[in-house]
């Protein structure tokens, strides 16, 4: 019988585009694929026995192993858009048929007023930019006038940027704060996103670990809500936190960098609990797909995969663990946005079947529901998603 379940999310480490990738400008995108095209001699041999070179099409195929060891498979995005919140809450069992609303032409004066008129702050930018891109081109203005840097991207996003020496950490949140009670109704917008830097000696401005996400609330329960309803401990690492604004979570931490976020999700494992272990690894997404740097990413995916021992070693007999993505963010696609595609799946423990394919499943929501089906022993289902639990656990757990 398995207690817990582990899920870990290699944030935008997609593999390969979606039917419909065109429709979104992404026709084309393969965002391990193109990292392997730039990083030829890619390191992942724990990763590759798990199975992520036998995913169809994965990278081409130039990644398979002769015998794979792990659950491995596909699955295609049942929601509309390719945004961080969406891909969560449907890995979580949630359907967003309607994406959030996007701003490419910057939010409306109207709300900027108010926005600047609540906060006591003038503002700087509302555009669509790079964040790293647009501290370097406003950060002296923002210095000299203590007005914010506002900007957005092809996703939902409200994102404030400050130098914490001019607007204190705490100061920032709160304007985030203040701007997420606007962001509603006709002005509705998925997640507004605090983004503190520091100047250093050298000029370079750079972005702090001390980012924040304000999120929505997810509109219905979600396998967080129904584990923890089933008396299960819903233990959360990194933005999991923010990206389900708290619905469903007993505990959380805060994470400064993936290799933080791998190590407090170690601390978590080696705890006495049944549920729910739920960590993001942002900085495959935030520091090389936004910033298009493909040797950057193949780097982090190597030290990822070094680490992954560690976890497996760390789990006890009734834990399984699931690696997945939850959209793709192409390093060598245009502009700096996520792109549509497959994400993997990669799942692992004593209980768990080897080697089998679970092909190219029609949602996330596959990934949540039998998370859900199998630690609340089938008294709980997510509102979409449809139970590997059959496919994946050996006979005796059927």
């Amino acid at each position: 019988m398995i207690r817990r379940a582990i899920i870990i999310v290699l944030d935008s480490l997609g593999v390969g585009e979606m039917p419909d990738a065109a429709k979104y400008g992404d026709q084309g995108a393969d965002t391990l694929g193109h990292i392997l095209d730039h990083c030829p001699q890619l390191q992942i041999p724990n990763l590759q026995k798990m199975g992520m070179g036998n995913i169809k099409d994965a990278a081409g195929g130039r990644l398979k192993v002769a015998h794979p060891e792990g659950v491995y498979g596909r699955f295609m995005e049942h929601s509309t858009g390719k945004d961080t919140t969406t891909g969560h809450w449907e890995i979580a069992g949630l359907y967003t048929p309607k994406p959030f609303k996007t701003y490419p032409d910057g939010f409306p004066q109207e709300l900027m007023e108010e926005f600047s008129r609540q906060t006591g702050r003038g503002w700087l930018g509302n555009c669509t930019a790079s964040g790293t891109e647009i501290i370097k081109e406003l950060g002296q203005e923002h210095e000299k006038t203590g007005k914010v840097i506002v900007y957005t991207s092809a996703d939902s996003v409200f994102q404030v940027a400050a130098n914490v020496d001019v607007v204190p950490l705490e100061e920032l949140y709160s304007i985030c704060e203040k701007a997420r009670g606007l962001l509603h109704g006709k002005y509705a917008c998925g997640r507004v996103i605090a983004r503190p830097y520091v100047l250093q000696p050298d000029g370079q401005r750079v972005r702090t670990s001390d980012r924040r996400d304000y999120s929505v609330t997810p509109p219905e329960d979600t396998m967080l809500d129904l584990i923890r309803a089933d008396g299960g401990t819903v233990y959360a690492v990194g933005k999991i936190h923010d990206i389900f604004n708290g619905k469903g979570i007993t505990k959380s931490v805060h994470t400064v960098s993936n290799d933080d976020g791998v190590t407090k999700t170690i601390e978590a494992i080696k705890q006495d609990f049944r549920g729910l272990i739920f960590t993001n690894l942002v900085d495959f997404d935030s520091k090389y797909g936004h910033r298009r740097n493909p040797e950057g990413y193949g780097k982090a995916i190597e030290e990822f995969d070094v680490r992954l021992p560690e976890i497996r070693k760390a789990m006890k007999p009734d834990d399984m663990l699931i690696l997945c993505s939850d959209h793709g963010n192409d390093p060598i696609h245009s502009g700096w946005d996520h792109t549509r595609e497959h994400i993997f799946g990669l799942m692992t423990g004593d209980q768990l079947k080897k080697g089998v394919d679970l092909g190219t499943r029609s949602t996330f929501a596959d990934i949540g529901e039998t998370v859900t089906a199998i630690i609340t022993e089938g008294r709980k289902k997510t509102p979409i998603g449809e139970s590997m639990r059959e496919l994946i656990l050996q006979e005796d757990e059927g």
